[in-house]
């Protein structure tokens, strides 16, 4: 794939699995709103009363443009009162897309707006042409700062990336951390062109505010610049066609403008936009309902936890008076077994293979009602119990089905990085874990469904795990299937679509405990016997006791927990709570 001659490097096109993702789509191109872009336009300063004849506006991911055709409408409008000829403003915009179908398209509508606004047809294919550039954004060179920087990046893992194409970025970027999407990246090389009195205004998935990974870019943001306001989107969405990530828009800027401006949408209809865009334009006297000011905003790489100020303050106070569930030793969160091609190395009982390579293993679905159904399934272990793998020799029939299903294994991003090793799964089976007992709780989940394995099972990787030889886990359990428990999880996690948080043990790590000697013994059986009935409203009770709280504030999720997956009409099933600001 020729890229740009703009470009120092040249990946092929395979190398670009992110090629077509342009502007924010999972599949195909998802165009945000048009309400949506004018909001953001707004946020970024690029508004038609301004001087935008003498400004830079840079789109890094233009798609179809959903952005670049009404911001170019506002250029031309404000150049017309200005009296600036079209010809004059071949400076002003730039944007890249990796697609050359998207160029293409955008081309044409630049073309189309440019006219409407009276510019000939000769100074509008100039312009597009100058103005919409085919490459990859994160390695074309810089040419001078913007004022605007706007736009909905691609969301992307970096490992899904060509590995030479993923080193590139990484010694360029230093916000590429961990399992990053790549829209992190993006956000980093945005900034990085502002001028000094430039402002950068995305529409974005929220996970780099509160995952692990957008750590490095939280601390630079934090370090280097400041943000002006934060939209919440948990509850509407800004796109033509739904996507499973659930985004916010924010804008950050080199300079500050004091409180920073935060908001949450219900619906995300133009009226709600309106609203915002008044409190853009006019700052407190204009906010809506929804629309708060915060004088002050987080530092270093502290999570961006956007809550209201009586969540917020709960959760400062729990964190006072609390030690994170690991501290000192007292527990350990893990995560169980991934094995990247689960349809080989997860077996019935009756499979042809050693027994002493089968564990047994449960999986997110053998979980309901808060009961372990044992399916029959095993994983296969292909590590000896001191480390390294196995010698196939020594297992002729796990040698065979291996090699029966070679090239299907042989597919898996961990063989092919390492082909030695061709047959191992992506983490290491554990026997010894099957017998220890540990709390179980479900990846992904509407409320803290946590089980108790006696031990019997080593968990699939769709299951996080807590050990803990000084908490009775029963007791432990019961904590950490109360509302103090969930709030903490969802406090920091991110949310899905329907109400589901991620259960990750990023998040889990986070939640705080009573120390377990401080407990009083009749609360402690009280507590364990509400978790062995799942009496969930006794065990929100008792763990107030136990923490210390009259009350939690209120906080919206979809109460699962003792409900059977499937079943949303089960009685006792409680409705979302939902916050107010």
């Amino acid at each position: 794939m020729q890229l740009s001659m703009h470009l120092p490097i040249s990946f092929p096109k395979e190398a670009y699995e992110y090629g077509r993702r342009s502007s924010g789509e999972i599949h195909g191109v998802v165009l945000t709103k048009p309400h949506m872009v004018e909001l953001i336009l707004d946020l970024a300063g690029y508004a038609q009363d301004r001087d935008l004849a003498r400004m830079r506006l840079l789109e890094p991911a233009c798609g179809h443009g959903a952005f670049l055709v009404p911001a170019i409408g506002r250029l031309m409008t404000a150049a017309k009162a200005a009296r600036v000829k079209p010809d004059k403003l071949a400076d002003c915009v730039r944007a890249f897309d990796i697609d050359e179908e998207h160029v293409a398209i955008t081309h044409a509508a630049v073309v189309e707006t440019l006219r409407l606004h009276g510019a000939d047809d000769k100074t509008a294919a100039r312009l597009a042409q100058t103005w919409v550039r085919q490459g990859d954004f994160l390695l074309a060179p810089a040419q001078g700062t913007f004022d605007a920087v706007v736009g909905n990046p691609p969301y992307i893992r970096i490992e899904q990336i060509a590995p030479a194409l993923q080193a590139e970025y990484h010694a360029r970027y230093q916000s590429i951390y961990d399992r990053a999407d790549l829209y992190v990246a993006f956000i980093e090389r945005g900034l990085d062109l502002l001028g000094p009195r430039g402002v950068l205004a995305f529409v974005c998935a929220d996970r780099w505010t509160l995952n692990r990974y957008g750590a490095p870019l939280r601390r630079l943001v934090a370090e280097k610049y400041h943000v002006q306001s934060y939209v919440d989107l948990h509850q509407a969405s800004p796109s033509e066609s739904e996507v499973s990530a659930y985004p916010a828009i924010f804008s950050i800027g080199r300079q500050s403008t004091g409180p920073v401006m935060v908001a949450r949408m219900a619906t995300g209809a133009p009226a709600e936009c309106e609203a915002i865009r008044a409190a853009v334009r006019g700052g407190r006297r204009h906010g809506a309902d929804t629309v708060e000011f915060c004088p002050t905003w987080f530092e270093g790489d502290a999570p961006w936890i956007v809550t209201s100020p009586e969540q917020s303050e709960t959760l400062r106070l729990l964190q006072t008076k609390f030690a994170p569930i690991e501290h000192g030793g007292l527990a350990h969160v893990g995560i169980g077994v991934a094995t990247g091609c689960d349809q080989v190395f997860i077996v019935g009982k009756d499979a042809d293979i050693e027994s002493e390579r089968l564990v047994p293993l449960v999986m997110r679905d053998d979980i309901e009602r808060g009961h372990i159904r044992d399916a029959g399934r095993f994983v296969i272990n292909t590590f000896r119990d001191e480390g390294g793998l196995v010698d196939l020799h020594d297992y002729p029939k796990l040698a065979r089905y291996l090699k029966a299903h070679a090239p299907a294994i042989r597919k898996r991003h961990v063989a092919k990085k390492a082909p030695a090793s061709w047959f191992r799964t992506i983490d290491r089976v554990y026997p010894k874990l099957v017998g220890t007992p540990k709390l179980l709780i479900p990846d992904i989940a509407g409320a803290n469904e946590v089980v108790f394995d006696q031990g019997r099972f080593h968990p699939h990787h769709n299951l996080y795990f807590v050990t803990s030889d000084h908490w009775d886990l029963e007791v432990l359990g019961g904590l950490l299937s109360s509302r103090v428990a969930l709030f903490f999880v969802w406090s920091y996690a991110v949310k899905m679509r329907g109400g589901y948080l991620r259960f990750q043990a990023q998040y889990l790590r986070r939640i705080r405990l009573p120390p377990p000697e401080g407990l009083p013994a009749p609360l402690c059986a009280k507590i364990k016997k509400a978790f062995r009935s799942r009496v969930f409203a006794n065990l929100d009770g008792l763990s107030l006791q136990a923490y210390g709280l009259a009350e939690l504030p209120a906080f919206d999720f979809v109460d699962t927990r003792g409900r059977q997956r499937g079943d949303p009409h089960r009685p006792g099933a409680q409705t979302p709570l939902m916050t107010t600001w």
